[in-house]
């Protein structure tokens, strides 16, 4: 399963690399393409393994004025 992240990075916030600073510090690495971001999640992986992440991320990025969409496929 991977978790990709796409970052909106206003210029009333944290620098962007800021932003990926502290999402390395989560785990993900960035890419290149469609999103900016991907977490490879280790085997056994659930949903509701990814909806605590979302709510990680969130919590990670609070007060950095930095928004985010996410998707979380096999």
């Amino acid at each position: 399963m991977k978790t990709y992240l796409k970052l909106i990075i206003s210029s009333e916030g944290a620098k962007p690399s800021e932003a990926v600073d502290v999402l390395y510090g989560l785990g993900f690495e960035p890419q290149k393409g469609e999103y900016d971001m991907v977490y490879k999640w280790s085997d056994g992986a659930t949903v509701k393994d990814a909806i605590w992440f979302a709510d990680k991320i969130h919590a990670t990025l609070k007060g950095m004025n930095v928004q985010f969409y996410i998707e979380t496929i096999e």
